[in-house]
């Protein structure tokens, strides 16, 4: 059975190209033998937990209503009544790409297959398929590094945890990235005593120290305890409790509980795919390489989203997989870049991000200003009574072009995408400031660091760019 394109993974990546691919009017072969159709997004991953975040956010509102002048005097959760408005929720997205998956658009085959050769693909049953091109879009899982005892002991991870029908009594929670620290909260907003343990400096490593700083304020807050710096050494069962060990400080410490959350990362699911056959080189994780346009070291197989991806996030996956799909189909196609990279963590407050950070942009030498403005002295977050965070921004010094912002606070993730078509638009602070800002509005805030950077590019920044 021969195809145009043949695709390994029906998640974001996966079915963005084999839609691509078949509204070329190619033959196309889509391969999943996942027990459910849909992918991590869709069943486990972005759009449960965003809808039980977003339920503990209510739920926290509402138990600070007495901020607001509000007498709301049982705001408690019902955590049988939630996780069936999830698994309804999610049943609506897992539908519809079920739906797509089934159109008829392409062949699906619902088996796992692997390589046995530069473009052949065995199913579990023992058909072959021959690809002109192949797609590899299988995906991550959760990772479960070498501690002793991990493996051993009833730990969860993030699929028990969006699955939940009750409260937890208390949850220990190894890791503090995103996955870690979104449902960490999610977890003390509904009523769990939780303890993060991360072995950085401070949690969320992969943004700038000072705004982590501004989520760990708010979860110890909320009597989270947060413990950074530490080295776990094992995991001890103790009757029905897990009991962690690790170093901090130079100190052996312990921390127990009655469950524990193993959110140490995940890795590129590529282990059962014998890529090897296919003469495709992985880097020691298993992580797939390719070039800017997803091909791999087989210029006949390509990859796209978490199996590969430097950025797991679902928006780049799916770009992955149309450019991965256009290049492989010999339709000119521009190369992927990630200098307009947009990420979201959906904490409370958010933190949203977008084009280059500060660490970045001093890495790479390049000239830049900043400015930033704190929520606290916003009339509309005031009134919100949303004071924790700030916006920050970066421009370069003589055109007063956009070249990254950092917000932390509430609502980052929607207005992020100011920033986000700033920097698609090529947009510097002095466009940005001809348009109008509503007053009062949270995004009204933005405009008072873009004020800031205009005003010291007019003020003398000009003639450093001259000189």
């Amino acid at each position: 059975m021969e195809y145009d394109l043949i695709v390994i993974g029906g998640g974001s990546g996966g079915y963005a190209a084999a839609k691509t691919a078949a509204a070329l009017e190619k033959k196309v072969a889509v391969v999943d033998g996942a027990e459910e159709l849909g992918g991590l997004c869709i069943l486990r991953g972005c759009m449960p937990s965003k809808t039980l975040i977003y339920i503990a956010e209510l739920l926290h509102h509402a138990q600070q209503g007495a901020t607001f002048g509000l007498d709301i005097p049982q705001a408690a959760v019902q955590m049988k009544a939630v996780a069936a408005r999830k698994r309804k929720i999610i049943e609506d997205f897992a539908s519809y790409r079920r739906d797509g998956l089934g159109s008829g658009d392409f062949d699906l085959f619902r088996q796992f297959g692997h390589f046995v050769g530069h473009n052949d693909i065995e199913l579990a049953d023992g058909t072959r398929l021959r690809g002109r091109k192949i797609l590899v879009a299988s995906g991550s899982k959760v990772n479960w590094p070498p501690i002793p005892g991990l493996s051993e002991a009833p730990v969860w991870t993030s699929d028990e945890v969006l699955d939940l029908d009750f409260v937890p009594e208390s949850v220990i929670v190894l890791g503090a990235g995103t996955v870690g620290c979104e449902l960490a909260h999610y977890l003390q907003r509904i009523g769990s005593r939780v303890t993060l343990i991360q072995r950085s400096p401070h949690i969320l490593t992969g943004v700038a120290p000072d705004i982590a700083q501004v989520v760990e304020k708010v979860f110890q807050r909320e009597g989270m305890e947060v413990i950074t710096g530490t080295a776990v050494k094992r995991i001890e069962t103790i009757g029905d409790d897990v009991e962690v060990v690790f170093e901090c400080q130079g100190q052996e410490m312990r921390r127990r509980a009655t469950n524990c959350l193993n959110a140490l990362g995940r890795k590129p699911h590529t282990e059962l795919l014998r890529l090897d056959q296919a003469g495709v080189r992985t880097t020691a994780s298993g992580q797939i390489t390719t070039n800017n346009f997803q091909q791999t070291s087989n210029p006949d197989v390509y990859a796209a989203g978490d199996c590969c991806s430097p950025h797991e996030i679902v928006h780049i996956a799916v770009q992955q997989g149309e450019v991965a799909a256009k290049h492989a189909l010999q339709v000119e196609v521009e190369a992927i870049h990630y200098n307009h990279l947009l990420h979201v963590i959906f904490t409370d407050p958010p933190i949203a991000t977008a084009g280059f950070s500060e660490k970045q942009l001093q890495q790479a030498g390049r000239d830049y200003l900043s400015a930033q403005y704190s929520f606290d002295d916003h009339g509309k977050s005031i009134l919100m009574e949303a004071l924790d965070g700030f916006a920050r921004v970066f421009a370069d010094p003589c055109s007063g072009e956009i070249l990254g912002a950092e917000i932390v606070g509430k609502d980052a993730g929607e207005l992020i995408h100011c920033f986000s078509i700033a920097l698609t638009m090529k947009a510097t602070v002095f466009d940005l400031m001809r348009a109008p800002w509503y007053h009062p509005t949270l995004a009204e805030m933005l405009t008072y660091p873009l004020e800031e950077i205009a005003e010291k590019i007019t003020e003398g920044m000009r003639t450093y760019c001259i000189s």
